[in-house]
């Protein structure tokens, strides 16, 4: 069904209602109106990783680890899985009459902002610190979601817009002032990409203002960008209760019914929470006009129109409930998990062999909470590492286990000292011939806003350190000197400096998915190699001092492309078992052609990333900036010669006022296995290729 036609249809119904069904229809519990044979309709679901919150579904790994994969193909295949199984239960419930929150097609997902500061809770459900990965994945994942066929698989959303990264605990009050340089570079790309190419069917409203405006009432975001500049023709939903948040935090209107008004005139077609309840009260005090309210209706039947939803039926209605986690999804997810670990460090003890005693130690070794991340759905079954590595090692030898600690500070077992544990692990450490030490976060550290939902105060990071209790349990593991792997379970950056010092081998895990210790034990033995390469810059704790403070939203000295220091690990950063060499580089201003060879004995996969340079521009960011990726599996001695596309506006730059203009002309394209700079040659041990671009290439 094309949009001019669902709009037809819109317009057509909505002409029937009465002034008071069309508000109604404009809450996200939007309610059925029975003498038009409308059914009732919660608008609000979730799919980050998977379904979420709406009962079994297959469970991915968490969005950033998502990102470190750098495959394009398989996040498209993960989003249609998602609707796949969004629209099994959608089929399942509708039938019975079921129209409940987190029962619906409309998926609140992609989470496309950048995470340009480390110490920001939510930056896990990113795709990491890059608009230009950002970009091609999020497009990737709406791809998938939302489907080609004649109607919508399911409706994705690009949120939160615009400019927001934390601070969490100030969302509600916060106003995150951007300069038009930063705006354009960083802070709005994606979205329009998304907008424009992966023609996502709906946009959300960030809690924070922008500039002075709260976003889900700003004229200068959802006027003259998004409809306007963009031609966005979906629906533009708010936060939840960040329409409240006019009145009460941002103090840019006095009641309930000005905030209501102001965001249905800017452009704000559904809400999340109640403030559109006072509607009807707004249009009695003349701050709204029918036409308004007619308007965001019509762009709501329209989507569910082009659902397929509204008794005109779609191809989709005979997905079975069957669908929900079957065997092909349990498998993408797997796939998943193994190629978003990503190999930190190894003195040559990794890959493990299976035999003699493994000694498993840490409070995420045996965590369901360390798989899942946030925004998440139940699994049928949970695969702990412990329990992966134990399934792995059964008939090769003995895995011993301790907790060693809790995952932090007297914050679940208040009774319990934080260190009880910490000589039954150093026993299992001294009874092992190789220990495996699970330590990291959960949600519960970092995450969103403190709510009732999350009720141990989870949120942003004061630090990049492990917790205490980790800290003095690594210490006392690495001080035993036996043969030690850290697996670091997380969606941030972490200072993990003296694991980096002194362990033997770092695995990188994220939030791995429900059945992820499947994953991380066949990667711990050599079932596979790691090819993960980080979304994000990993810094050390002491970086925090040299940043612009956490609620400066300006670029300078923030994420690869401004930092100035030395990172523990630089974005783009991965290792493999495999030896892989790149040579034959070429390029023009649209592809870049570079050969690969496996030199070992290791089936592996690998990512290229090409990086560009302004050679000359004192507008172009201040170190070489992504601009294209690929991954390639090869063979032992196997090879190949890659055509990458590149990101034209690797050759534009911007300039202070917000104008995206033509580089100099001259520019250096790098290719390699991470980014152009001093560290990753010094952990590699290899340096990019580089070749020079003119306009006249």
């Amino acid at each position: 069904m094309t949009r001019e036609r669902a709009r037809e249809l819109a317009k057509a119904l909505v002409a029937q209602m009465t002034l008071r069904e069309k508000a109604s229809q404009l809450r996200f519990d939007s309610p059925a109106i029975e003498r038009l044979g409308i059914p009732a309709y919660n608008w609000w679901n979730e799919a980050l990783h998977g379904v979420a919150r709406g009962g079994t579904a297959t469970s991915f790994p968490q969005a950033i680890g998502l990102a470190a994969m750098f495959d394009i193909m398989l996040v498209e295949k993960l989003g249609d899985a998602a609707a796949t199984e969004g629209r099994a239960k959608f089929n399942q419930f509708s039938k019975k009459g079921d129209r409940d929150i987190y029962h619906g097609l409309s998926f609140w997902s992609p989470n496309i902002n950048i995470f340009r500061d480390p110490r920001w809770g939510r930056g896990h459900e990113t795709y990491g610190e890059d608009p230009y990965l950002t970009s091609r994945l999020g497009q990737a994942y709406v791809r998938g979601l939302q489907g080609d066929g004649e109607h919508l698989k399911s409706a994705a959303c690009a949120k939160h817009f615009a400019v927001h990264s934390g601070p969490e605990a100030l969302r509600h009050q916060f106003n995150a002032i951007a300069s038009p340089r930063d705006m354009e570079e960083t802070y709005l790309p994606v979205f329009e990409d998304l907008v424009k190419e992966a023609h996502v069917e709906a946009v959300m409203g960030a809690y924070n203002r922008t500039n002075g405006e709260p976003c889900c009432g700003s004229k200068t975001l959802l006027v003259d960008t998004l409809r306007g500049k963009w031609q966005f023709e979906g629906h533009i939903v708010s936060d939840c209760w960040a329409i409240r948040d006019f009145h009460t935090g941002h103090h840019v209107t006095g009641t309930s019914a000005e905030s209501a008004a102001l965001a249905l005139k800017m452009g704000c077609d559904l809400n999340c929470g109640n403030s559109y309840q006072c509607l009807m009260s707004a249009y009695d005090q003349e701050l709204i006009t029918e036409d308004d309210i007619t308007e965001a209706a019509v762009h709501l039947f329209t989507t569910r129109y082009l659902l397929g939803i509204m008794g005109d039926g779609s191809e989709y209605d005979d997905i079975p409930y069957s669908a929900v986690e079957c065997d092909e999804h349990l498998a993408l997810a797997h796939e998943a998990a193994l190629k978003s670990c990503v190999l930190l460090k190894n003195n040559g003890l990794l890959p493990l062999k299976a035999e003699g005693t493994v000694g498993v130690i840490g409070p995420n070794a045996n965590s369901r909470g360390a798989l899942i991340g946030n925004y998440y759905g139940t699994s049928s079954r949970y695969v702990t590492v412990l329990e992966g590595i134990q399934d792995r090692m059964d008939g090769h030898g003995r895995v011993l286990y301790s907790e060693g600690c809790h995952l932090f500070k007297d914050r679940i077992e208040p009774l319990a000292q934080s260190d009880d544990r910490i000589a039954e692990a150093v026993a299992v450490a001294e009874n092992s011939d190789v220990v495996i030490l699970a330590l990291g976060y959960d949600e519960r550290i970092e995450g969103e806003e403190p709510d009732d939902g999350n009720a141990y105060g989870s949120g942003d990071k004061n630090d990049l350190l492990l917790p205490a209790p980790q800290r003095k349990l690594l210490d006392a593991v690495l001080a035993v000197e036996k043969p030690t792997v850290v697996l670091l379970m997380a969606g941030s950056s972490v200072d993990i400096s003296d694991a980096q010092q002194k362990a033997d081998a770092i695995l990188l895990t994220w939030y791995p998915g429900a059945r992820g210790g499947k994953a991380v034990a066949e990667l711990l033995f050599g079932d596979a190699s790691p090819s993960g390469k980080l979304p994000v810059t990993f810094y050390r704790n002491e970086a925090l001092q040299e940043m612009p403070d956490f609620t400066d939203y300006s670029m300078a000295g923030r994420t690869y492309r401004y930092y100035g220091g030395k990172p523990l690990y630089p974005f783009g950063y991965g290792l493999s078992y495999a030896k892989m060499e790149l040579s034959e580089l070429s390029a023009d201003r649209d592809v870049a052609c570079v050969a690969i060879k496996n030199r070992s004995e290791i089936a592996a996969d690998e990512v290229i990333e090409l990086y560009m340079k302004d050679n000359r521009s004192k507008d172009a960011p201040a170190n070489p900036v992504l601009c294209g990726f690929a991954r390639v599996h090869l063979e032992p001695g196997g090879e190949k010669l890659l055509t990458i596309p590149i990101d034209p506006r690797a050759f534009t730059v911007v300039t202070k006022t917000g104008e995206r203009v033509p580089g100099s002309g001259s520019w250096t394209l790098y290719a390699g296995f991470g980014q152009p700079d001093p560290r990753t040659e010094e952990l590699t041990g290899q340096k990019c290729l580089s070749y020079i671009i003119r306009s006249s290439s």
